[in-house]
């Protein structure tokens, strides 16, 4: 079967490919600290079940305990090295596999590789603390390979640490009115797609969680990145078929083999 790909929202998706279901930083929660969800119902079900899980960093929203307590026994789940140092609770998800990987390694599930490769993010659990966790990126290799860029800034080595992909799965938002160093809006993210020449790119982590009470607060970050990155991704990387999602929304995106 073709490589599938399904948006839950924020940076969760689920990549169906060579039988095997790989699941993006799991957030399956409708309020998050100070964020609530505002746009797409929160995932079903059906959406926790995974043979393997893959956490890009430290953040709350992207290693969220509740939610990952909620695969199901046996599921595998990759985190950054040092992950379960800094975050104590990923200590009693006892009823997962548990593997540490760093930028370079690479882990075989059935007929998928998933290659561990590095991004350029503040990979603390906290601002303040002595346990530090890269962050990384994923090219899951099946029938296509397919990036999972988690949480990114752009950098020179990109394209030559993630390699050739079919499929890139970009952040091109946040959850803020504002974009910290570290990441990709929608025109940093339109310049990663021209760098890697993937075949179909889909955005992600964008138009999902909000904080509580700012919702007048340039609300164009919110809502616009997803179109925005379409636009200039036409301008920039024009070769690309950009597929955007709605939430829980599925496609099977073009890939070169």
């Amino acid at each position: 079967m073709p490589v599938e790909i399904t948006w839950w929202g924020h940076a969760t998706c689920t990549v169906q490919d060579s039988d095997v279901r790989v699941l993006t930083d799991p957030l399956f929660a409708r309020r998050l600290a100070h964020l609530r969800r505002r746009r797409g119902a929160v995932p079903p079900p059906a959406a926790c079940r995974a043979d393997v899980a893959l956490v890009s960093h430290l953040h709350a929203d992207h290693l969220h305990v509740p939610s990952l307590a909620r695969l199901a026994p046996g599921t595998r789940l990759l985190v950054p090295r040092g992950a379960p140092q800094a975050v104590p609770g990923l200590r009693r998800l006892t009823h997962l596999q548990v593997a540490e990987v760093a930028p370079g390694d690479e882990t075989v599930i059935g007929d998928v590789v998933v290659r561990t490769v590095p991004a350029r993010h503040d990979g603390r659990r906290l601002p303040l603390g002595p346990h530090r966790s890269p962050a990384l990126g994923y090219v899951v290799e099946g029938e296509a390979r397919t990036y999972f860029a988690g949480d990114t800034g752009l950098f020179d080595e990109m394209a030559k640490e993630v390699g050739p992909v079919d499929v890139a799965l970009l952040p091109v938002g946040g959850w803020g009115p504002y974009l910290g160093e570290g990441h990709l809006d929608a025109g940093r993210a339109a310049e990663a797609l021209a760098r890697l020449e993937p075949v179909s790119a889909v955005p992600v982590h964008y138009g999902t969680y909000w904080p509580i009470g700012m919702d007048a607060v340039r609300p164009h970050e919110f809502h616009a990145p997803g179109e925005e990155f379409v636009r200039l991704s036409a301008e920039r990387a024009p070769g690309v078929a950009v597929h955007l999602l709605e939430h829980g929304q599925r496609v099977r995106p073009k890939v070169a083999r």
